[in-house]
């Protein structure tokens, strides 16, 4: 089901998704979104599979794992409202990376591949605002990843 609200629009604008976006720009990208709601226990993704959506999540938690080589399930990091994944298969249109979990109840907005599109069509400050936010993420990111490989690293060497 699409939505629209002021009280969403205001929690949208404070996610790093959609900062910077103008009124009318959010407002096109809103009327996008479609929730998804999940229950405790839930997968919303698993790895491997092909994805062409992201979400940003309004509430709930939610858990990112990964499979190992040896067969075990890696917790890669939590996720809480504000946030957003999904959003490497936008970019590389490879299959899912990792599989996220909701911990309890969730409620998600979904951004498909072809509403981006749609979006680039149709407004392309907003297209490239929102690319500018998910690079700034995937940045974000990587930096914590390569600190807590090098930590991993020092603490191997002792």
């Amino acid at each position: 089901m699409a939505v629209s609200s002021p009280d969403l629009k205001a929690f949208l604008l404070a996610t790093p998704f959609f900062g910077g976006l103008s009124d009318a720009s959010l407002d096109r990208l809103v009327a996008m979104l479609v929730e998804r709601r999940f229950d405790a226990g839930a997968t919303v993704v698993a790895e491997g599979e092909p994805g062409r959506s992201m979400f940003i999540v309004h509430a709930g938690q939610l858990v990112v794992s990964k499979r190992l080589k040896s067969g075990q399930i890696l917790r890669m990091s939590g996720l809480e409202p504000g946030d957003f994944f999904g959003e490497m298969t936008l970019i590389e249109m490879q299959n899912r990376s990792a599989t996220v979990v909701a911990e309890g109840p969730t409620l998600l907005y979904e951004l498909t591949a072809r509403d981006l599109y749609a979006c680039y069509k149709a407004d392309i400050h907003a297209y490239v605002m929102v690319m500018q936010n998910i690079n700034r993420e995937l940045c974000r990111r990587l930096r914590r990843a390569d600190n807590c490989i090098a930590e991993l690293t020092d603490a191997s060497r002792e």
